[in-house]
């Protein structure tokens, strides 16, 4: 018989290394929770026009999408990014603005896969949708840059662009334009056909030959109007009043054409590869309309488990913890395990119990081997006078106790620990 395996750009994520998982969602989820953002939770896959949207151009949704035909004869799309369905979703439900709202959920792209990036990953992100004052693009940058501290990290470079808006953006489009097509023959090949379509696709260009045409190119900074050149200053000195670090990067411009104003990406330069992004995200404020619903600025990032961890295991932080109990039951009675195992559950109390009557000594080694600081021990002899055993497992040092005290003595020798 075949022996089945993950495919290929997936992989399972199993103990202890899902602790960490565990422990990062947590962590962002409370410093999320502390700004008033909450849960939304959207179907993995969408009506295919709604991702169009983030798009037409973008290799996200030329070449990467997971998309097809259900049985009903709708064309659907696996999500690729968190932004859209979330808009979708407060587009379809109107909450009240302002609405801020995080994710942890997985996205799809049919990609290479290398190190930390997969065709299924995974994503922790916001989305804050009703105004556009550039102190909630600070606050936006200022979580996301909150967890990286979290976890531990040292070496994070927050780059930082501005993309203007709908009234600035046309002019510099044609000054660009017409610099790549004077520099035609010194792009990719991918983008000498398409400068006409988008040239801001050829800034996102990491090939060798793109990005020496493209430093000299003109700079959207230098183009924005007076309303996007107000919002940016604030962006800026926003973050320096919080001590956030940042550089201004002029070819930033993200893989989706929704943005428009502040554009920023994290990097981790301890990964020792071009692709050493760990999250980033920006302004979207025309996305609301594309996907059916009355003009609201928004603003979010997305930021990726599997390279975060790929960053922290660089920077020898935020270590996988070994799954582990606090109590190990070991019971040959046959009988009191299972009572006193779920009563310290129901108390709080991290337990557990050997299976399949082991005999003593098998037990006291899966006790070992679970990281218990206490063993609660129950023989014939115990049982009969209705007390326990309880032992340190690491100093030996034996207590009895009333069966009836267990929970509370176990409870009051944790915390002295």
């Amino acid at each position: 018989m075949a022996e089945f395996q993950a495919p290929v750009g997936t992989r399972d994520v199993l103990p202890p290394e899902s602790t960490r998982w565990e422990r990062l969602t947590a962590l962002f989820a409370t410093r999320v929770g502390r700004a008033g953002y909450g849960l939304v939770v959207s179907p993995v896959f969408e009506d295919m026009g709604v991702f169009e949207r983030v798009g037409e151009s973008t290799d996200v949704v030329r070449k990467e999408m997971y998309d097809f035909e259900d049985k009903g004869g709708r064309h659907l799309a696996l999500r690729p990014e968190g932004t859209a369905s979330v808009v979708r979703a407060w587009v379809q439900h109107r909450p009240t603005l302002p609405f801020k709202a995080w994710y942890a959920a997985p996205s799809f792209r049919y990609e290479r896969p290398q190190a930390g990036r997969y065709r299924q990953h995974h994503q922790l992100g916001v989305e804050a949708l009703g105004t556009e004052d550039p102190d909630l693009d600070v606050e936006v940058i200022a979580l996301a840059w909150g967890l990286y501290g979290d976890v531990g990290l040292a070496q994070v470079r927050l780059l930082l662009n501005s993309l203007g808006d709908a009234k600035c953006r046309p002019a510099y489009l044609d000054a660009l334009r017409a610099f790549l097509l004077e520099h035609r023959e010194e792009l990719c090949d991918e983008h000498k056909a398409r400068i006409e379509e988008n040239p801001l696709r050829v800034l996102d260009c990491k090939r060798a030959s793109c990005v020496r045409v493209t430093e000299t190119a003109p700079r959207m900074v230098d183009h924005l109007c007076e309303e996007c050149a107000v919002h940016f200053e604030r962006v800026k000195a926003g973050l320096e009043e919080l001590g956030i670090s940042f550089e201004i990067a002029p070819r930033l411009v993200r893989g989706l054409d929704y943005y428009n104003r502040t554009t920023f990406e994290f990097q981790a330069p301890a990964l020792e590869s071009a692709q050493n992004g760990i999250g980033g995200g920006g302004r979207y404020d025309g996305l609301t309309e594309q996907l059916g619903g009355p003009p609201t600025p928004g603003i979010g990032f997305g930021i990726g488990i599997e390279r975060v961890l790929l960053a922290c295991d660089a920077e020898g932080v935020f270590p996988a913890a070994p799954a582990a109990v606090d109590v190990f039951v070991v019971d040959v009675t046959g009988s009191a395990a299972l009572k006193v195992v779920h009563h310290l559950r129901e108390a709080g109390v991290r337990a557990d119990q050997a299976f399949g009557g082991r005999s003593m000594k098998a037990q006291f080694k899966l006790a070992d081997r679970s990281g218990a600081q206490l063993a609660v021990v129950v023989g014939p002899d115990e049982l009969e006078r209705g007390i326990a055993t309880v032992q340190s497992l690491q100093s030996n040092d034996k207590e009895e106790v009333k069966l009836e005290a267990v929970v509370d003595h176990v409870r009051r020798k944790l915390g002295e620990k």
